[in-house]
């Protein structure tokens, strides 16, 4: 008789998930303090994108705790970016435990996959998205009143563009495994991807912070490309594993091939 994934107790979860966002916590924490000596070159380095798009203009502080404020928030921003790896294995490993042995060979693949896609997605809104976003929202009233950049308002926008764009790019990996455990019919995402693609806009204009056409456009552009590139990848898997036919299966056709095959 297979053995099915093992069954923790309430309280023992409880306990897992309490130890797991501790590491989550303090490794965050004790990187934020280490990182936060130099934020001031950090956000020298964010700044190269949009100095541009601000003709050469300088970030203004307006408040006596603004200085504190912005570093610690951007040096709480590049923990979450080194701690990256660490937060999603720890994610992943709290379910753990719920998955079958043949689904546990996936788990490192899976970490390293969101990791690679957290980072490109925030490589290319660094050097696509931020110069673009910024150059639209300041052409707005360049032509009747001066910009005064305050640097917290700045920033905000500037980290909310990453962090959007990394979660974003995340995307490939949750329409690959719909697709290869058939929760939702490859066939079904083929078919309908008119349907699809407007709700990629609907999400781009969602996750982007901006009020920019330009920063949704793109990002809409780059969903379009991840999400085919998944379904291709997801269609070879298929076809090597159970045959075309199976590009149809439902969940539960997966499930009763599973069955016959035991």
């Amino acid at each position: 008789m297979p053995i099915g994934p093992a069954r923790m107790p309430l309280f023992d979860h409880i306990g897992e998930l309490r130890r797991r966002l501790t590491i989550i916590v303090v490794s965050l924490l004790v990187c934020a303090i280490v990182v936060y000596f130099a934020t001031p070159a950090l956000i020298e380095l964010m700044m190269d994108q949009i100095r541009e798009a601000m003709r050469g203009g300088d970030l203004y502080v307006f408040t006596a705790l603004g200085g504190f404020t912005i570093r610690f928030q951007v040096a709480l921003f590049f923990s979450v970016i080194i701690c990256a790896p660490i937060i999603i294995w720890e994610v992943m490993g709290f379910f753990l435990p719920a998955l079958k042995p043949s689904e546990r060979k996936w788990v490192v693949p899976t970490v390293a996959a969101m990791v690679v896609l957290f980072f490109l997605g925030m490589i290319f809104c660094y050097f696509v998205i931020q110069s673009a976003a910024f150059g639209w929202l300041l052409d707005q009233s360049f032509e009747f009143a001066q910009n005064l950049a305050n640097a917290e308002d700045y920033l905000n926008i500037y980290m909310m563009l990453e962090i959007g764009f990394g979660i974003a790019f995340q995307l490939p990996l949750v329409i690959f495994y719909l697709s290869i455990l058939h929760v939702v019919p490859y066939k079904t995402f083929r078919s309908q991807w008119r349907y699809v693609y407007v709700a990629l806009m609907i999400l781009s204009a969602v996750v982007t912070p901006d009020a920019s056409p330009i920063t949704m456009l793109l990002m809409f552009a780059a969903l379009i490309a991840l999400y085919e590139v998944a379904l291709a990848v997801a269609r070879y898997i298929i076809i090597a594993r159970d045959g075309k036919a199976a590009l149809k299966w439902s969940r539960a056709d997966y499930e009763q091939h599973a069955l016959d095959n035991d």
